[in-house]
């Protein structure tokens, strides 16, 4: 049997290391952003004072219960609330059909918790996490903010937020469940997170409004709205 030529050996290595890097490199983002955003990752006792907690919406079943891990994240909100962290929480979540609503979900298990109505302000578009982002900067004129979600999400949340010009950090609500959650939930939520996050740097470099903006509604009457 005769030897590859240089040539080809040189193109076979390249090709593998192409490969290899394409492979790998959604790994390194992750691992690169995960080391960026953690000076900005906190626990309730440890985060900075910010006038908005952003939670993001996630699964609510048909009966309105919502899944374990929006109930979660609900509750660090109102922790933060109750230690006087954040004065208002926004709820952003998909509430675009009539037959399916998150915010209005989550702002009912922050009422049932404590949380009077007139701090709670619901976000019917924030079906990504980047338009949740995007419309609190620019609909709702946030311009500093708590984001609150689950471990795996919250570096994304803390960077997509940051992107757009809110003052952002995070907490994760993983500590209200210390026994976990489901392995087939979390397995899912840490595999999608991947390419997840390889889009939103698309997102944040792009800054495209999302559809459907609509007009802003600035929740402090102080606060200049930035175009």
């Amino acid at each position: 049997m005769g030897k590859i030529s240089s040539k080809k050996a040189m193109v076979l290595r390249v090709s593998i290391a192409l490969i290899v890097l394409a492979v790998a490199s959604p790994f390194i983002l992750r691992g690169a952003v995960a080391l960026l955003m953690r000076p900005s990752t906190h626990t309730v006792e440890s985060v900075p004072e910010r006038r908005v907690a952003l939670i993001f919406g996630a699964r609510v079943y048909s009966s309105g219960r919502l899944s374990a891990m929006l109930a979660d994240r609900v509750a660090t909100g109102v922790d933060l609330y109750q230690a006087g962290k954040v004065d208002l929480l926004i709820m952003s979540g998909d509430g675009v059909s009539p037959y399916y609503n998150e915010p209005d979900a989550m702002r009912r298990y922050a009422m049932e918790l404590g949380v009077p109505e007139e701090d709670i302000v619901v976000d019917y578009l924030g079906t990504r996490t980047y338009d949740s982002c995007y419309r609190a900067r620019h609909i709702f004129g946030v311009t500093d903010a708590i984001t609150v979600t689950q471990n795996f999400h919250l570096d994304r949340t803390i960077l997509t937020c940051s992107a757009l010009g809110i003052d952002a950090v995070g907490v994760w609500a993983d500590y209200q469940r210390p026994w976990g959650y489901s392995e087939r939930s979390l397995s899912y939520s840490r595999t999608r997170e991947i390419p997840a996050l390889a889009v939103a740097v698309v997102d944040v470099v792009r800054q495209q409004p999302p559809d459907n903006l609509g007009e802003p509604m600035p929740l402090f009457s102080s606060e200049v709205h930035a175009e």
